[in-house]
């Protein structure tokens, strides 16, 4: 994991929403690319789910990430 990465779990997190990278990255103030990359990766590792392209919501196992009930040397 990045030490961007629980910034971006978090907003998705928070919103409860479907979120777009660019949506993400405009309140990170992050690039649309990087929060594109790391959301890819954690949909792969399971933390996200991708709803449609270019659409993600946390998945329960990103909640247990951001709570600390998942460790991510697991995923």
């Amino acid at each position: 994991m990045k030490p961007t990465d629980d910034q971006i779990l978090e907003i998705l997190g928070d919103s409860g929403l479907v979120l777009s990278p660019s949506i993400i990255a405009f309140n990170a103030g992050f690039t649309r690319t990087h929060v594109n990359n790391r959301l890819s990766e954690f949909a792969e590792k399971g933390l996200v789910d991708r709803v449609e392209r270019g659409k993600y919501e946390i998945s329960e196992t990103g909640r247990g990430y951001l709570s600390g009930d998942v460790d991510a040397s697991e995923l």
